[in-house]
């Protein structure tokens, strides 16, 4: 085996019993409570009546909580990376501060832990069919992490090696995080963060089962088959398990690369993860939920681009895409009144929603629509389209708007058109965003 380095990455074992995890997170809870009541105390020595949310969120207690979820990794980092990005317009910016931290991979399993998990999974005398196993990964992330081997008589390979304990963690690390968030009493009045746990303890299930991601690799192949824009790797069965998913390795460099190149380059890119996307809503029923940038890679000697992860693969319920469908439909005719109706179908909005922010929402989604109108090309490196939406969801939270619990699909699909939105928006691409939306829609 060889091991090759990589800048900032640090080797740290994973606690794989469920009395280890709950004793990390202990641990941390005493930590912050104690950092609380020393600040505390100096505060009332100097006369002054200390907040209880200036007490907790000091720069101390952030990195405290956001380094022991990423050192945990599995469900407790999950929770955070979901939160971050599904509910960020509503949380406060102390704790997005925390949720967002957890997008590092700084942390991997040490090589002696590495070796047990590989023992475990693969037959006696395995190492005799590697010719390379590179002992530090290519990524880590919270799940598992990926190394780069070849086969002393096969490919090169991708080997994605799933920490261990994450599978049997989930329902006790989700609801462990759920209760350190709620201890804060940070969370917007009304807020259910309910829905946000659930749906990380479904995803979760799935996405620790890599023997169905491998299968969801193959399906997502066999779609793309013939589509040269895109490349895929192939799940190699013989070194495959339910907890280590091995697939041929493809070149590729960071998707934000592809930023460095010509303004051609990157509209084309944009229109094609563009038309990916609108493909999967409207012609699959199928989509990958998870819009992180290291999904998606970029070769720039052929300029096709990488798909990786499929983890988090959902076979959208026929309702809810037949709603958007709708939305969509009626957005591109400019149909307020429709558009309105649609999004209290889908959740947007409920029956106990008050009139002003009912407007305010119908308002913001109708803007989305006004744009696509009103240019045949979206640049994304000249809209304000984000920050407008940033500003009118901070007033409405402001104002005590608390969004109803919405569908777990359709969480998932505002968590991908966001993320490809910020994505589009690193590349500064310029896309014919109505022009593919309406050749999708059959207009």
């Amino acid at each position: 085996m060889s091991a090759e380095a990589r800048s900032g990455a640090r080797a740290a074992a994973v606690p794989s019993s469920r009395l280890a995890r709950l004793g990390r997170l202990g641990a941390m809870t005493a930590g912050v409570a104690g950092d609380m009541a020393l600040n505390g105390a100096a505060q009332a020595v100097r006369g002054r009546r200390p907040a209880w949310r200036d007490l907790l969120m000091t720069p101390g207690n952030i990195t405290r909580v956001a380094d022991q979820l990423a050192h945990m990794r599995g469900a407790a980092m999950k929770v955070g990376q979901l939160l971050s990005m599904d509910a960020g317009e509503v949380l406060p910016p102390e704790l997005a501060e925390i949720m967002g931290r957890l997008r590092a991979d700084a942390h991997f399993m040490p090589p002696r832990q590495l070796r047990q998990v590989l023992d475990r999974e693969w037959p006696k005398g395995w190492r005799s069919a590697f010719a390379r196993f590179d002992l530090t990964p290519m990524a880590a992330a919270s799940i598992g992490q990926v190394h780069r081997a070849r086969l002393k008589d096969g490919p090169e390979l991708a080997v994605k090696i799933q920490y261990p304990g994450v599978a049997r963690s989930i329902d006790s690390d989700v609801a462990n995080v759920g209760a350190l968030v709620k201890m804060t009493g940070l969370l917007p009045e009304g807020f259910d963060l309910t829905p946000y746990l659930a749906a990380a303890c479904e995803q979760l299930r799935e996405e620790t089962d890599y023997e169905l991601e491998g299968r969801r690799l193959t399906a997502f192949r066999e779609r793309l088959a013939g589509d040269d824009r895109f490349v895929l790797p192939e799940r190699v069965e013989a070194w495959t398990t339910e907890r280590i998913l091995a697939m041929t390795y493809v070149e590729g460099e960071p998707i934000e690369a592809v930023a460095a190149q010509p303004q051609a380059e990157r509209d084309r890119v944009a229109h094609a993860l563009t038309d990916l996307l609108l493909a999967e809503l409207l012609r699959f029923g199928v989509m990958q939920t998870d819009p992180n940038f290291a999904n998606y890679r970029y070769d720039p000697a052929t300029g096709r681009i990488v798909l990786l992860d499929f983890g988090a693969t959902r076979e959208l319920d026929g309702e809810v895409a037949r709603l958007y469908r709708a939305l969509l439909t009626a957005g591109r005719a400019g149909d307020r009144s429709e558009l309105a109706r649609l999004a209290e179908q889908i959740g947007f909005v409920d029956a106990d929603t008050a009139p002003a922010h009912r407007e305010t929402v119908f308002a913001m989604i109708g803007a989305i629509f006004d744009d696509l109108r009103a240019s045949p090309v979206l640049d994304y490196a000249a809209t304000d389209l984000p920050d407008r939406m940033q500003r009118q969801g901070m007033a409405l939270a402001e104002t005590g708007f608390v969004p109803p619990p919405l569908p777990i699909d359709v969480l998932y699909l505002q968590r991908k058109f966001g993320g490809m939105f910020l994505l589009l928006s690193r590349l500064k691409a310029r896309v014919a965003a109505g022009e593919l939306l309406d050749m999708h829609l059959g207009r």
